[in-house]
């Protein structure tokens, strides 16, 4: 398997914000990366201020 195709600063982004040895991050399968940003994505979704309204949300108002 070949080490993923992502640009340094991005990697050393996501090895912080995963907790995860550089050197594992580049050579994790695309599949598992992908599950583990997702999770990131929703925990930070979770922490949004409550006056932040999504997109979908002012279509429910109208």
């Amino acid at each position: 398997m070949k080490p993923l195709q992502i640009s340094p600063e991005t990697a050393i982004t996501l090895s912080k914000q995963l907790g995860v040895p550089l050197e594992h991050l580049m050579h994790m399968p695309q599949h598992i990366l992908l599950q583990k940003i997702a999770e990131l994505s929703k925990k930070a979704a979770g922490e949004a201020p409550e006056g932040s309204a999504a997109p979908s949300d002012e279509k429910d108002k109208q």
